[in-house]
């Protein structure tokens, strides 16, 4: 089975809840693919009701009150991304044909080794019924970016009904499945942050996620994975189903956006060389438990494996390591998020938020613990959330009235659900550590109040942009903004045109000339190894697991610094920077070589 082939070689992966919510309406009609959130289906309404006004479209609200609502948001919503990307998509070609400027500026963004631009080139220089042939180019060999869809797996809270529970299926992350699947979208979820079994088991109740007579997937899965173990133990499990996971999209633990889960020591160059190794592997054993499932179930069996795809992303910053990384490790596409958010033709960021992202610096970005997830979380200092919740906390009124309740994840004594970053949960928390049920030092007293308030409301925070940007009117308490880029984005500095950034991806152009960025592999290493330090600084009384577990981490650090001297004496890439490569690499192993576990006799070699 063949793909449909890509107009680019980059994705905009999902960014919060909200930056990347009407990307498609934005981008896709150039051919560029995109992730949209389903988590907050509040934010959905509002933006279908902003976009159907806006394109002259009927609009009926969907309120709490009518059954079911959650999933029937999110498939309005996708339906009308649908529509209006569709709808742009004609017009676009259209207007290719009759416009020489615009085939201009589109074939500025392609690639300078892609099909589609010298098939234009060589209809621009034969000079004959252009308009003509351009159309039938066109209609030919262009169609509009994927409209992709995000569940995070573990934000599947329980919900009720006249205070019982309502079945499994009504969870919001199943609920969010159901409105994906429900919709008219042929395209892939994303399904990131862990396996969760009881999910995965529900995709069995919809028919679009299984082949076809002809082999085909009217609606793929993609999965977000951080090493192929788990790449092959979540896609057996969903073969066992019948199900195929299309692609597997693997993000550096750590330098990235959003919530940052780190692996154990495991670096991306390593873990994309075992997927190019392994990846005849991982189809022959999904498609084999995949065909059983099928023929079991009386559905249709391909003969042959179906396409899968390896994607990376986290980090990547230069048109040098895109290519590297598209040709080294076979990979099919290269995820470029967080310099997106400089791009307002592309996310939804508010103005404040996006002038704070172009002033900030290397030192700005970090990863924090603000997540109520108890996930470590990238961010960068001085967001109006942050403001906020600092005068909240210095008027002895920390903590969010909670309106959302997507991480209500956490239980109460009574058993309801609750949020670590609620107002009623910090309140609680806060008397107890008051109550002087706990005899702690003063420094320490001061160090478990700020673990306590730090926690911010995200189903707000990440919302809020969208809102802000297009004039939407924001009701309840007054949250600001949450955004979380990854560490990469502190070497662009200023806004940037949607062009600008596509032709940096394709080394037409260079946004980064002025900055001193070291190399993908060298931020991500540094990263590792901080993380490593940090965590061994700050435990105290460390278990016998947990120094084994550190000792792990430390030696697949040391594989990786190895694999990647071994590496560069063998591509033709990162000449000009490659003695700075070698020089960090064998700092962070000096780094890693003087590293005390635990106890003072305890030095790792």
């Amino acid at each position: 089975m063949t793909a449909t082939p890509s107009q680019h070689s980059f994705h905009i992966p999902v960014m919060g809840l909200a930056f990347t919510i009407d990307t498609p309406i934005r981008v896709a009609h150039y051919g560029i693919s995109s992730v949209v959130s389903i988590t907050d289906d509040e934010l959905i309404e509002k933006m279908s009701q902003f976009y159907s006004e806006k394109f002259q479209l009927p609009y009926e609200q969907i309120t709490q009150k009518v059954a079911d609502f959650r999933a029937k948001r999110i498939t309005h919503y996708l339906n009308l991304l649908d529509r209006v990307v569709r709808e742009k998509f004609e017009k676009f070609k259209k207007e290719l044909a009759e416009d020489s400027e615009a085939l201009q500026q589109f074939m500025a963004l392609l690639a300078n080794n892609s099909p589609i631009k010298k098939g234009f080139e060589q209809i621009l220089a034969d000079g004959q019924n252009l308009k003509e042939k351009i159309a039938q180019f066109a209609e030919a060999f262009l169609h509009p970016g994927d409209i992709d869809v995000n569940i995070m797996t573990k934000v599947d809270k329980e919900n009720f009904y006249n205070h019982k529970p309502l079945p499994i299926e009504y969870n919001d992350a199943h609920a969010s499945l159901r409105g994906f699947a429900n919709s008219n979208l042929n395209s892939s979820v994303v399904l990131s942050a862990g396996m969760n079994p009881r999910l995965y088991s529900y995709f069995e109740n919809f028919s679009d996620f299984f082949p076809n007579e002809q082999g085909l997937l009217k609606k793929k899965i993609i999965l977000k994975v951080s090493d192929f173990r788990s790449a092959m133990i979540q896609g057996n499990f969903l073969a066992k189903k019948g199900l195929w996971v299309s692609e597997y999209r693997i993000e550096s633990g750590l330098n990235c956006g959003g919530h940052a889960f780190a692996t154990d020591g495991f670096l991306l160059g390593p873990i994309l060389q075992e997927f190019r190794d392994k990846k005849q592997d991982l189809i022959a054993s999904a498609h084999e438990l995949m065909c059983k499932a099928l023929a079991q179930k009386g559905l249709p069996v391909p003969v042959r494996p179906m396409l899968l795809k390896i994607t990376a992303q986290g980090g990547v910053g230069t048109a040098e390591e895109h290519e590297f990384l598209l040709n080294q490790y076979a990979l099919d596409s290269i995820g470029w998020g967080s310099p997106f958010l400089l791009v307002p033709e592309a996310t939804a960021v508010d103005q404040e938020t996006r002038q704070l992202l172009a002033k900030a610096k290397t030192d700005d970005f970090y990863l924090s613990h603000i997540s109520p997830l108890g996930v470590p979380f990238n961010t960068v200092k001085g967001t109006s959330n942050e403001q906020i919740k600092q005068r909240r906390i210095a008027a002895e009124k920390a903590g969010s009235s909670c309106p959302k309740k997507f991480l209500a994840l956490n239980k109460t004594p009574d058993g309801k659900a609750i949020c670590t970053a609620s107002a009623k949960y910090q309140k609680a928390r806060l008397e107890e550590l008051e109550s002087g049920k706990y005899t702690v030092t003063p420094e320490h007293y001061q160090e478990l109040q700020q673990k306590i308030t730090e926690k911010s409301c995200l189903c707000v925070g990440l919302a809020n942009a969208a809102y802000l940007e297009n004039e939407i009117p924001i009701h309840g308490q007054h949250q600001g903004v949450v955004i979380c880029p990854g560490p990469n984005l502190a070497y662009f500095d200023r806004e940037i045109s949607l062009t600008e950034m596509v032709r940096h991806i394709y080394g037409n152009h260079d946004l980064l000339a002025h900055s001193k960025r070291p190399n993908v592999f060298v931020n991500e290493l540094k990263m590792y190894v901080d993380y490593l330090s940090n965590e061994i600084d700050t435990t105290l009384d460390a278990t016998d697991m947990q120094i084994k577990k550190w000792q792990t981490f430390m030696n697949n650090l040391t594989a990786g610094i190895d694999y990647y001297q071994q590496l560069l004496s063998t591509v033709g890439y990162f000449n000009a920077c490659k003695k700075e490569i070698l020089q960090k690499l064998q700092e962070y192993r000096d780094r890693l070589e003087l590293v005390v576990i635990a106890k003072p006799e305890a030095v790792c070699q």
